[in-house]
Parts: structure tokens; C-alpha cells; sequence
């Protein structure tokens, strides 16, 4: 009887094998969820950097406003007639001699 009972004891752990560390395991499965929920997050976060671009993209082509804010910002242009003030702070130096100038009123 003793045999029986050891003999079942082993082939109920060798049906366990496949369910616990087997290719289609509950281990297997709880990796690739992680997997998953990392890969949807990461996609998430890029749609949202994409809808930002989206709408950018849109704003530079129907609309003057997005580029004219680029130029001032990114490029330090001014309009005409418009006065360029610069405030420095105590650790910044005098900007180069290559950066644009106001453009002087006409009188």
C-alpha cells in the first residue's frame, strides 16, 4: 500500500511540473502580463507624445500664431518697430556679438 501512495505522490508532482514551470505555466504567464503592462504603459506615454506632435503639426500649418512664437522663442527674432529687452542675471554674461539686435524704429 505504502508503494501505491508513493507512487501517486510522484506522478501527482510530475502533472504539477508542466502547470508551475512548464512553457504555458502559471509563472510563464505572470512574466508576460508584467511584459504586457509594461509594453502598454510605454505605448500609452508615446500616443501622448504623439498627439502633442499631432496637434503642433497642425498649429504650424493653419495658423500664423505657432510661428511666430517659434521664431521669437527658438530664433530671438522681434518685429518691426518692436523693442528687444534682455534682463541678465547675476551669473549670466553679456550674450555674443552674434545675436540678433533690435531692429531700430524708423523715424
Amino acid at each position: 500500500m505504502r508503494l501505491i501512495t508513493l507512487a501517486l505522490a510522484a506522478l501527482l508532482l510530475l502533472i504539477q511540473y508542466p502547470l508551475w514551470l512548464g512553457k504555458g505555466g502559471w509563472l510563464r504567464v505572470a512574466d508576460l502580463e508584467d511584459q504586457v503592462a509594461v509594453a502598454q504603459k510605454k505605448n500609452d506615454e508615446l500616443k501622448s507624445r504623439n498627439a502633442k506632435l499631432d496637434s503642433e503639426v497642425r498649429d504650424l500649418k493653419d495658423g500664423t500664431g505657432a510661428v511666430e512664437e517659434r521664431a521669437r522663442f527658438e530664433l530671438s527674432m522681434i518685429k518691426q518697430n518692436e523693442i528687444y529687452i534682455q534682463i541678465l542675471g547675476k551669473g549670466q554674461t553679456q550674450p555674443a556679438a552674434d545675436a540678433p539686435t533690435a531692429v531700430p524704429a524708423p523715424k
